[in-house]
């Protein structure tokens, strides 16, 4: 099952958008190793698998990508329709530097923030004594230390019909 993280004050909304983001060091670029203000607090949110793909299968890439739609008022229709956005932003190293590779940001509205708050949710534990202890390593030089203390990370087996929609 994927394992989330979340920003405290992320709310489940039908006007905005709750974002899954599940690269704890993207999370901690996010929110500063949890000292950025109102983001003191980290929790990562276990899903189960279906509803993570669900999400995948009904998502439509944030941003106007051209070839891969067959042009802005088309994709712009389809991002209205979608409960489900999907966002690449740069991974992040231990110093929260940008890496040359993406990581997945899911955006999810309406059904699909419904879905998650009352069916996907398996877990949730708070990380944030986690996200300082490794940041005090960082701070002290100590980053073999501290990679040691990251959650595991592998790539995620997504079945093809899952990604409608390419990395950009």
């Amino acid at each position: 099952m994927p394992e989330v993280a979340c920003q405290q004050g992320s709310k489940v909304c039908e006007s905005g958008l709750t974002w899954i983001k599940p690269s704890f060091l993207w999370m901690m670029y996010r929110c500063r190793w949890a000292t950025k203000a109102g983001q003191e607090t980290v929790l990562a949110v276990e899903i189960g698998r279906e509803g993570f793909e669900w999400a995948l299968r009904n998502a439509c890439l944030s941003s106007y990508v051209p070839g891969t739609h067959t042009d802005r008022a088309a994709w712009q229709r389809e991002l209205r329709r979608s409960p489900t956005r999907v966002q690449w932003d740069p991974e992040r190293d231990l110093r929260l530097r940008p890496l040359p590779y993406r990581s997945l940001q899911l955006g999810l509205s309406g059904e699909a923030a419904r879905r998650y708050a009352d069916e996907w949710t398996v877990a949730v534990r708070d990380v944030t004594p986690l996200a300082h202890e490794i940041h005090a390593l960082v701070r002290d030089g100590a980053l073999d230390a501290a990679r040691a203390l990251l959650p595991g990370k592998r790539p995620y087996p997504a079945a093809e019909e899952s990604l409608r929609n390419p990395r950009p």
